[in-house]
């Protein structure tokens, strides 16, 4: 029995019937290159049953305390049942790719049932008329609750159940499973009791970790080297009100090589710049057409991994955050990408000086009962609507392999992400890179986002944008070096880098 951190719980808490908390995967692949040139559902069903043991999120579900007097716990489920999880449907025909993205809208806006292992995987035919893709290609669309993994850990579920070969599906003996019994309520409430005793020393730790990165902030602003300039509320848009319990979900796809190309073109870019500099011509794009574009620029929310080496196959989140100006109010598309650029080195350093991890330490003290609580109320009465929002959507970017994966012997073709919303925070956009390719795919509130086709050209047409755009006159502009110097303090392998590059200029 294993229990959830605070960080992890609030995805349970902040779960309610227009708010799934689930984050997920579209997986589209070419049955072709299995043995004898077809995958079944049963070769499916066997192959997922052989690798049960590789991750434990598969078969453990969660068991809350009385009255979320404390954060829930995880067990392994003696009741699991593998065909529950699996599911199989196809698309009618045609199968061309607006039936994909409504069959993908769907499955992601149902919840879980929250008293089994939260995950989904749902197998889906028919997908014969995809521009793009070879004939007889099959999806797989996963939901995992967010309060299993986060998007680092997601790569190591992924893992579980591909290869890098397209090897014959294997067929072993079903083991018998013993799950766990459900714990005493006595043992919970003397769990909590033992927990309320520890939490001020723990809270007492955390604090005295934060006191020096909160005095490194205050000194890095004052010489400078950190701004606050763009610390203020994000711009109220539509899509920051109360979400509805539909979901679009649709996508673009980019080659990875042209992505490259154009962070090359601004010194000190990098390929999640210009991701976010896309994303951020696509907001202006659509919502310009929408009427509905803000003088202000649109704030992203960017997840940050604090997973350390040794926690990869560890439970649940293990993230911090960043906030990043998008520049929609910027008309040139590589001046965008040059303030994006600004904008995270900027963020990185604030995040670096009071410590990313130390930020979600924080989250275990959260008031398990009074966070449900407040999470239902705030959806109940609206309350979305009447503030302005922190930031106005997410984007989150998982990185994939660079060699081809194998699925029961079918090879995967494309790889899209999809995410959860909520009240305030009406899009995320996914980023996910799989061998020469790299995807935005977007999840949305079907009345916020009625035409999810048109954005997802609006992103095409961004990105055509800063493709053939002129790069800028003489030499590229140069990265802020106060902020790069900020962002590279606390890291002693960056400094010593930094230093061995002046001492070359030197010499």
């Amino acid at each position: 029995m294993e229990q959830l951190s605070g960080q992890d719980a609030s995805f349970v808490y902040l779960e309610t019937p227009t708010t799934p908390m689930h984050i997920g995967s579209v997986g589209i692949y070419d049955p072709s290159t299995a043995p004898g040139g077809f995958v079944r559902f049963k070769d499916i069903l066997a192959h997922i049953e052989s690798r049960l043991d590789k991750a434990r999120s598969f078969r453990q579900k969660l068991v809350r305390v009385p009255f979320d007097l404390d954060h829930p716990y995880w067990i392994d489920d003696p009741d699991f049942d593998l065909e529950y999880h699996v599911r199989h449907i196809a698309l009618p025909k045609p199968g061309d790719w607006r039936q994909l993205c409504i069959q993908v809208a769907r499955l992601h806006a149902r919840g879980m049932d929250m008293n089994k292992p939260l995950w989904e995987f749902n197998i889906v035919e028919g997908l014969d008329n995809i521009e793009g893709l070879p004939p007889g290609c099959f999806a797989l669309v996963a939901k995992v609750h967010h309060a299993a993994i986060d998007g680092m850990s997601g790569v190591e579920l992924s893992a579980a159940v591909h290869d890098i070969e397209p090897k014959p599906v294997e067929r072993v003996a079903k083991p018998k499973w013993k799950g766990e019994s459900e714990p005493a309520v006595t043992e919970m409430l003397m769990r909590t009791w033992m927990n309320s005793i520890t939490q001020p020393v723990r809270f007492a730790k955390t604090l005295a970790q934060t006191v020096p990165g909160a005095a490194r902030l205050i000194s890095q602003v004052a010489g400078g080297d950190v701004s606050l300039k763009g610390a203020k509320m994000a711009p109220q848009t539509l899509l920051n009100g109360k979400v509805s319990s539909h979901r679009v979900w649709d996508g673009a796809i980019f080659q990875l090589a042209d992505i490259r190309a154009i962070k090359d073109r601004v010194e000190g870019a990098t390929v999640n710049d210009v991701i976010l500099t896309i994303i951020g011509g696509g907001l202006r794009k659509y919502l310009g057409t929408r009427k509905n574009l803000p003088k202000e620029s649109l704030v992203a929310m960017a997840p940050i991994s604090v997973r350390a080496e040794g926690e990869k196959e560890a439970l649940g989140n293990l993230v911090s955050a960043m906030l990043v100006q998008l520049g929609t109010d910027i008309e040139d598309p590589m001046e965008r990408l040059r303030t994006v650029r600004d904008t995270t080195v900027n963020s990185k350093a604030m995040t670096n000086a009071v410590g990313a991890r130390t930020l979600t330490d924080y989250s275990q003290f959260l008031p398990s009962a009074l966070a449900g609580l407040a999470a239902r109320l705030y959806s109940r009465l609206g309350a979305a609507n009447l503030h302005s929002p922190v930031f106005n959507v997410v984007a989150t970017n998982v990185p994939g392999p660079r060699v081809p994966l194998y699925f029961a012997g079918a090879k995967m073709v494309r790889m899209m992400g999809t995410g959860p919303i909520f009240d305030g925070m009406g899009m995320i956009n996914a980023i996910y890179s799989y061998g020469p390719e790299i995807a935005i795919a977007f999840t949305s509130d079907r009345a916020m986002i009625p035409d999810p086709a048109n954005y997802a050209q609006a992103l095409r047409d961004s990105f055509e944008e800063l493709l053939h755009a002129k790069a800028p006159e003489g030499k590229a502009a140069v990265a802020p070096a106060k902020a790069a110097k900020a962002a590279a303090k606390g890291k002693p392998e960056a400094a010593k880098a930094e230093q061995k590059n002046k001492a070359k200029k030197k010499g």
